[in-house]
């Protein structure tokens, strides 16, 4: 009544349905179009959300329908004739740059400006039907055994002694081989792998079997024999005709001249695939010992992109002869996966990043253990170690409160600033003593560990996973308070005694009273700041044990034992101990440093740029509202202003920590496979343990508690 009635668009199953003409194989473009849209009818839409139950209608309809049907076979068959499947089965989703770096900057410029298509290749037609790039969502929610009904229903195989896609698979299969084989002669590979497979290289035999099999198959026939070129003529076929030609006769093959030696061939190449994959495995396996480098991660992804391709092509060119449809679906899905996602930066950092990040946060994990106390002997040992590090942060807040006073240009005040916070972190480290800031990077992958795919073959005990979160709770607690204990009262002492020495308060008046205002969490950005100071918590770990990684592959401990001038000028005791130090404590050195130029050049950041940055940091942050309160006189601060400073202190060690953790733990867990949205119950089972024992996040138990 008040407009124009939105007119229904008819429906393409019906539509075609009540036809009584079938698609030509001849014209491909008309068969394209009706691919289009009868996968636009499966997509899920507004009126049509689950994509399963739109592919289940479309199969029933395939049932009732032998004109629906028949059409969608006309339009399958049209493209098959007319394209090519090779840059299908050796070039979508792998990689094909020989470099990180050049593959990284190709997809990029292919994000920004597409590069054209050939028509005549399939993957066109692949991206003419699922145009859009979300398209692989509703392909992989849809089940297998949906996508397997209707395959099925549609009733067209593509046999292996078809000579035209028999000869694509094989020449598909040789280029994939050769690249194999020389991926496998890299320095990066070869010097890892077993020694055992070094002279007998699998890489390289696998395709001396790759033309033993060429030969089985006897495929160098002449083209005059491809079965599927007849179907051109099918142009003008009737209904019952085109249901009967749907299938293309392949030549007959002999069953015991091919099937015998076929099937001993596909046996042995499927072992010795099978021998390379153990070969990368091992390489991984042994990135503890001897690190891992972007580069050697990079070819290693290449490989086992390519065997796992190589797989499916030997499956279909196999022993039986029969088409396979679990194993098509599985093709079929991957295929759409790929070229949706050919161009995504994310997915490739994430495949070619995964194993280097997963090694660093193996590092971090390692270290994480010795911050999670289950003991009271464990708990008050982090205490005290934690009182130690507030020792030495009481001497950081104190020397930076005096370089404040020196009059410099702000690149230096940042520079100074800089040093200072990197000598205290060093010290610390030197001292073993412990900041509570530092630890979320260590313990969120060391929480990740017990999710961990490649360790635990069985379901992960979420139960005790909620006891390991109690753990790090406790031990954080543990740490901010020994920190806390002595920083408070430490620069007190300091703020006193530097009085008593020059008869003058360090901070004082205004500078006091801004001092404690820069604490305050909403006179202020302080709480904003303490997330910038997660990131950089977080980073500085990252780099840690990027670099502690770096030393282990490199084996730089050797090097310098074998440098010439090092050999000459040193002792061998004295050249050893300090190759072994390096060796052991070179990523946390370089961590400490990168934190400390993170925090220190914050400030100067925010001032060339005109911008708010800065940073806070729980214990510096608690040593300055100290020297504010000591310089203004207890007096003259009101008691709710300096109790809600001090919980803008508590707030900024939280951020501090929440920020760090849960980037830690996003990384270490996704460089070990872990999806945390694969367990949705976790939630529901820590709040039950934190409800039932609310102090095991607090406090460890005592014995008799435990009993």
């Amino acid at each position: 009544m008040f407009g124009r009635k939105k007119k229904k668009q008819p429906d393409f199953i019906e539509t075609v349905s009540a036809r009584s003409t079938v698609l030509p194989i001849s014209d491909s473009q008309a068969g394209l179009d009706f691919l289009v849209s009868f996968f636009s009818v499966i997509r899920p839409s507004r009126g049509h959300r689950d994509a399963a139950a739109n592919l289940a209608r479309v199969t029933a309809a395939l049932h009732k329908s032998p004109v629906l049907l028949n059409n969608l076979q006309h339009a399958i068959l049209s493209q098959l004739v007319r394209t090519d499947l090779s840059s299908a089965l050796m070039e979508s989703g792998i990689p094909l740059a020989r470099g990180f770096w050049q593959e990284f900057f190709g997809r990029l410029r292919h994000k920004l400006l597409p590069p054209l298509q050939n028509e005549h290749d399939f993957l066109y037609v692949l991206n003419r039907v699922f145009f859009r790039n979300h398209d692989y969502q509703w392909v992989e929610d849809i089940p297998r055994a949906h996508w397997i009904q209707f395959f099925e229903s549609l009733g067209l195989s593509l046999h292996i002694d078809d000579y035209r896609i028999l000869h694509q698979l094989v020449t598909s299969l040789k280029t994939l081989s050769f690249q194999v084989a020389q991926l496998g002669l890299e320095k990066e590979v070869l010097q890892y792998i077993p020694e055992e497979d070094r002279d007998d290289n699998p890489f390289v035999r696998q395709n001396y079997l790759v033309h033993e099999l060429e030969a089985a198959l006897n495929i160098n026939r002449p083209a005059a024999l491809l079965a599927v070129a007849a179907a051109g003529e099918d142009a003008g076929a009737t209904e019952g005709e085109a249901g009967d030609r749907a299938r293309p006769e392949a030549p007959v093959m002999e069953e015991d001249e091919v099937l015998s030696p076929l099937r001993q061939l596909s046996g042995r190449f499927a072992l010795l695939l099978d021998r390379c994959d153990q070969c990368i495995i091992y390489v991984r396996d042994h990135h503890s010992q001897r690190g891992a480098s972007l580069h050697q991660t990079y070819m290693l992804l290449l490989l086992a992109n390519r065997l796992d391709r190589m797989s499916i092509l030997v499956d279909l060119v196999d022993k039986d002869h029969h088409f396979d449809v679990g194993k098509f679906v599985e093709l079929f899905r991957m295929l759409v996966r790929n070229e949706n996602r050919k161009n995504s930066i994310l997915e490739f950092m994430s495949q070619s990043l995964g194993y280097l990040a997963y090694q660093i946060a193996e590092h971090k994990g390692a270290k994480g253990n010795k911050y999670i106390t289950s003991t009271w002997t464990e708990y008050r040992a982090m205490v005290w170690s934690a009182m130690g590090g507030g020792a030495w942060v009481c001497l950081v807040v104190l020397i930076k409160n005096l370089l404040i006073r020196l009059p410099m240009a702000i690149f230096w005040h940042g520079f100074a600033y800089s040093i200072n916070y990197s000598l205290g972190f060093i010290l610390i480290e030197d001292t073993h003593t412990t900041l509570a800031t530092k630890q979320p990077a260590f313990t969120a992958s060391a929480v990740a560990s017990s999710l961990d795919t490649r360790k635990n073959t069985h379901q992960p005990n979420l139960y005790n996973l909620a006891v390991t979160v109690a753990k790090v709770s406790r031990s954080q607690i543990a740490s901010f308070a020994g920190n806390l204990l002595i920083v408070f009262p430490g620069v007190w002492l300091l703020a006193w005694g530097y009085e008593k020495l020059f008869g003058a308060k360090l901070v004082s008046g205004e500078t006091a009273a801004h001092m404690l205002r820069d604490q305050h969490p909403w006179q202020s950005l302080s709480l904003l700041y303490a997330c910038n100071t997660g990131v950089f918590l977080f980073l500085s770990g990252i780099i840690a044990g990027y670099v502690q990684n770096k030393i282990q592959y490199s084996q730089v401990s050797r090097r310098l034992q074998t440098h010439p001038l090092l050999r000459l000028s040193m002792r061998p005791e004295r050249l050893r101990r300090l190759s072994d130090y390096v060796q052991k404590h070179a990523g946390a050195l370089i961590g400490n440093i990168c934190l400390g130029f993170f925090l220190g050049m914050a400030g100067f950041i925010g001032e060339i740029f005109g911008i708010r940055f800065d940073i806070r940091h729980i214990t510096i942050s608690a040593g300055n509202v100290t020297l504010a309160v000591y310089g203004l006189g207890f007096a003259n601060v009101r008691t709710w202003y300096l109790v809600t400073v001090l919980l803008g202190v508590l707030g900024i060690g939280f951020l501090n920590f929440l920020v760090s953790f849960s980037l830690a733990f996003i990384v270490a867990a996704r460089s070990r496979g872990v999806r945390i949205r694969e367990y949705p119950e976790f939630l529901g089972i820590l709040w039950r343990y934190f409800r039932s024992n609310p102090l095991d996040f607090i406090r460890p138990r005592r014995r008799t508690e435990e009993e």
